[in-house]
């Protein structure tokens, strides 16, 4: 009689289902039971995922990606954001809107999570943990799924830790309570921030301990300079630059001076001695103008008494040296003088006496960005800046065991070795060597009154390192003419300047300044086939007047070790 009980439609489980090997199985037949037990836990486990994710995540309105719709202007919210660099102990338990990039995601477990978030030069700890209030498992998945550099929007608590942070720059943390991402970086960068912000002080010590660190090569840099000018001391580099710009404008704007802009396509060299660009304008020669030089000397004999210009300066230097640019923009002067070209070393000692304690007084947090990865001794400067003579300098040298020919120019050891000895002696960093050789100067350099074979010039240094030359410019006529000539000057591509001075009022002498400025010297545009060179200094350069490099975006700016080293 046939049985009333249904059959099993289900198949008996597998002995390997069962946890047990079946006998007599061949170890083939043994390896694919276990192999089908395996998918089928992750198929149980993928399940179990799936049914927890599908669950309603009643905290999925305080984090996620911001709409595109969001971002594109829609409506003004009202919303108050704090910068984070002003994130301090004061605004414990306050809620705060923080925006900066990712710059580290530190996942602890699945409840907890850190972040770093950075804006400028200033970066603080975010922290994500689990919490029946506002943060769910979910979000913290969401924070630690985030790619670094991506920005994002952070609400939270401000909160004081128990011990000091070692990897902000804020002494403070947020618990955050909402997190939303307004843009995505690509998961792997070419450039980790962290990486390239290191000091070399923290490769030595990982190489004492045998941790590995990446190090961010210079090439590197410049093909994601986009990436590299992130770090907090190329973030410094650029805001105090623009300090300093703002200093040498507001200052010289105070002693008188006229802003203007000179043409930077010329017929012929304006320096003489350093090679020019040349090209070709419309079947006419033409360069790229050196230096504003003679404009500057002609907007002087138009009446201007006193100019200064920010522009483009271009030098066609074979030099493979910090101290030679292919391209720069220059803070320059120039003014007339009464009676003596101490006139302008004096706009100079005041304008860098300016310079220097605003730095000292409004850019700590620059500085601070700066010295943590290029660590620096702080600038000795007096209140009324050093002169010395150029043979007095000379002395010093030979007293110390150095030789130096008397009309010839400092070597770059010779003027660092100086350095030390004016510090040593003096006490300060910055000086002033004046009444250098003619045989070293410009063609337009006026000759000492007592001895031609000395010049009315002089060099401003800060650490042994020349950051200005400047002179009195000769304004007659004939004597110009004879010492272009002298220096190898087709004097017909600079006759409308040298007429120029065949129109001036009797008495005027001009004397200008050039260069005042943080002048990034390193590696250039490979457009422009130069070496790299990787340093940044405080520098103006020759002939009384300023010049700066406003083009740092297109170099890397690795140590201020003239005005910080």
């Amino acid at each position: 009689m046939a049985s009333t009980e249904p059959e099993s439609s289900q198949t008996p489980p597998s002995a390997a289902e069962n946890g047990s090997e079946p006998p007599n199985l061949s170890k083939k037949q043994a390896k694919k039971e276990a192999q089908k037990a395996e998918r089928l836990r992750k198929q149980q486990e993928a399940a179990a995922t799936a049914v927890e994710s599908a669950e309603v995540d009643p905290f999925s309105g305080n984090y996620g990606d911001v709409p595109t719709e969001e971002i594109q202007s829609k409506a003004i919210s009202g919303r108050r954001w704090t910068e984070i660099g002003s994130l301090d102990a004061e605004l414990a338990g306050s809620t705060v809107l923080i925006r900066g990039a990712a710059q580290a995601i530190r996942p602890v477990s699945k409840k907890m999570v850190f972040l770093v978030v950075r804006h400028y030069v200033s970066t603080v700890q975010c922290v994500l943990v689990v919490n029946k209030e506002c943060v769910s498992p979910q979000m913290v998945k969401f924070a630690t799924g985030l790619s670094k550099e991506s920005v994002v929007d952070i609400e939270g608590v401000v909160s004081i830790p128990k011990d000091p942070i070692k990897g902000t720059t804020q002494q403070v943390e947020v618990q955050v309570t909402k997190l939303f991402c307004v843009n995505r970086a690509v998961p792997n960068l070419p450039i980790n921030i962290e990486d390239a912000a290191r000091s070399e002080m923290e490769f030595k010590k990982a190489e004492q301990t045998g941790e590995q660190l990446v190090r961010v090569g210079q090439d590197t840099r410049l093909n994601y300079r986009v990436l590299d000018i992130r770090t907090p001391a190329n973030q410094a580099t650029f805001r105090i630059q623009c300090h300093v710009e703002d200093i040498f404008r507001r200052s010289l704007l105070s002693e008188g001076f006229v802003g203007i802009h000179t043409p930077k396509l010329v017929s012929g060299s304006s320096e003489g001695g350093a090679a020019v660009f040349k090209l070709d304008y419309k079947g006419q020669p033409a360069c790229l103008a050196q230096s504003p030089q003679v404009h500057k000397q002609m907007a002087i004999c138009g009446g201007f008494g006193r100019v200064f210009e920010v522009g483009s300066v271009f030098r066609a230097e074979d030099s493979y040296t910090h101290r030679h640019l292919c391209e720069f923009v220059g803070l320059d002067v120039e003014m007339e003088i009464k009676e003596h070209y101490f006139e302008v070393c004096d706009i100079v000692d005041c304008l860098f006496v300016a310079m220097f304690d605003y730095l000292h007084e409004n850019c700590q947090k620059e500085l601070d960005a700066i010295n943590r990865q290029y660590p620096f001794e702080p600038l000795k400067y007096l209140r009324k800046t050093l002169r010395l003579t150029f043979l007095e300098g000379v002395k010093m040298l030979k007293e110390a065991g150095i030789e130096v020919n008397p009309f010839g120019d400092l070597s770059t050891e010779a003027e660092k070795k100086l350095g030390q000895l004016v510090r040593e002696k003096y006490d300060t960093d910055f000086y002033i060597l004046y009444r250098y050789p003619l045989a070293v100067r410009p063609f337009y350099t006026m000759p000492c009154y007592d001895d031609p074979a000395y010049s009315n010039s002089f060099d401003v240094f800060i650490r042994g390192e020349e950051i200005i030359s400047g002179a009195q410019r000769i304004h007659l006529p004939e004597l110009l003419t004879k010492r272009a000539e002298a220096c190898g000057i087709d004097v017909k591509t600079i006759s409308t300047y040298i007429d120029s001075f065949r129109c001036m009022r009797v008495g005027s002498f001009l004397v200008v300044s050039r260069r005042p400025v943080l002048i990034p010297r390193m590696p250039i545009s490979p457009i422009c086939n130069l070496k790299v060179i990787a340093n940044v200094h405080l520098v103006i350069y020759s002939s009384v007047g300023f010049s700066s490099v406003v083009h740092l975006v297109m170099y890397d700016c690795s140590t201020f070790d003239n005005l910080f080293n």
